[in-house]
Order: C-alpha cells, then sequence, then structure tokens
C-alpha cells in the first residue's frame, strides 16, 4: 500500500501557549496503559483541559468551542520535550491534529510525529505571535504549511519561511514516512536479500 505523499497541509489551527511543554502535559502517563492508539485523542492536555479537584473545564484553548474545527497546532519553543513517549504525537493526531508548527521542538517528539505523516515545522518566535494573534481573532483564518516551497502562509496575507530537517521533508513529500509501512511494501526485496545471503 503506497503512503501518502505529504507535500502540504491546510486547515484552521489552534494556539496552545507555553514554552517547553512536554510529553506528559500532552498525554499523561496514566492514559498510557493502552493497547491501541485509538481514543487516545480524548485525553490530550487532560491535566491542563481539567480541574484535577472538580473535574470541571478549564479556560484551556482546547476547551475553546471556537477551536473545534483545528487540525493545526501552534506552539513555542521545545515543544514536545520530556521522555520519548510515542503516546504523545499519537494522541495528538488522534485528537486531530494533521500539523504542528512551533518555534524548535524535541527530537524524538520530531520523529515520531514525522512517522505517523504529521509535519512539524518551525518559524520564529516574532512569526508565531504573528499567527497567534490572527488565529485568535479569527478562529476560522485557514493556515497553509507548503512543504515543497517550505512556506506557511494564513489566508490573512502572512507568508513566512519555515524550516524541517531535510531528511523529514523528503520523507513525507516522497511518501516514505512510515518505515514499518515500507517494509511491508517490499516485504519480496527484502526475502529476495536474505535469500542470497550466505549466512542466512
Amino acid at each position: 500500500m503506497a503512503l501518502e505523499k505529504i507535500t502540504s497541509v491546510s486547515g484552521r489551527a489552534v494556539y496552545i501557549p507555553g514554552a517547553d511543554i512536554d510529553t506528559d502535559r500532552i498525554i499523561p502517563a496514566r492514559f498510557m496503559k493502552c493497547v491501541t492508539f485509538d481514543g487516545l485523542g480524548e485525553y490530550a492536555f487532560y491535566d491542563v483541559r481539567y480541574n484535577p479537584d472538580t473535574g470541571e473545564k478549564t479556560d484551556h484553548p482546547l476547551n475553546d468551542s471556537r477551536f473545534d474545527e483545528a487540525t493545526i497546532l501552534i506552539a513555542g519553543v521545545n515543544f514536545g520535550c520530556g521522555s520519548s513517549r510515542e503516546h504523545a504525537p499519537q494522541s495528538l493526531n488522534k485528537y486531530g491534529f494533521k500539523a504542528v508548527i512551533a518555534q524548535s521542538f524535541a527530537e524524538i517528539f520530531f520523529g515520531n510525529s514525522t512517522t505517523l505523516g504529521m509535519p512539524c515545522v518551525t518559524l520564529t518566535a516574532d512569526q508565531i505571535d504573528q499567527l497567534k494573534d490572527v488565529v485568535n481573532a479569527d478562529p476560522t483564518v485557514e493556515i497553509s504549511i507548503d512543504l515543497e516551497k517550505l512556506q506557511v502562509r494564513s489566508s490573512t496575507g502572512l507568508e513566512f519561511p519555515c524550516e524541517i530537517a531535510e531528511s523529514a521533508r523528503d520523507a513525507l513529500t516522497a511518501g516514505r514516512w512510515d518505515p514499518i509501512q515500507e517494509l511491508l511494501d517490499n516485504n519480496s526485496k527484502i526475502e529476495a536479500t536474505a535469500a542470497a545471503l550466505p549466512y542466512v
């Protein structure tokens, strides 16, 4: 099964404030006792979306109905730091996010996101602030991430050059972002190579 070539991602966005948002804040450890990742989306940012004493919703952006249709997450510096849990990008992906824009990313989070086909691109702090302002002023604004031209654009006219590791960009745009699927798709080649090895 050929993987989708991800050359661009477009949609509404939501800004999550704060620096060094770690994987435990993205998905608390107690929700990681699962056999599959299905259903993990409802627990994304759970401990900051709900009051631990009352269980009531907080004023977190993901609780704001204006951002219910957001598929692009905007964040600050060092997003996804902390433990290497794959559940963090999985929970965001299951929540409905298709891409993340931040000032910088933790390396393992970045890699795990790429293997889900969820691009993570970086902008400067000033550019993040400008995106945040237009999205907060009008949540219906559309944000586009062009992985071929390396640009982030808004329907209000903002346009910024973005960055992403070239290896990740190539994997996404060429449809080679899931290494497991690549192995499955090339099983006959793997078997042929194994058969030619004298020690197998």
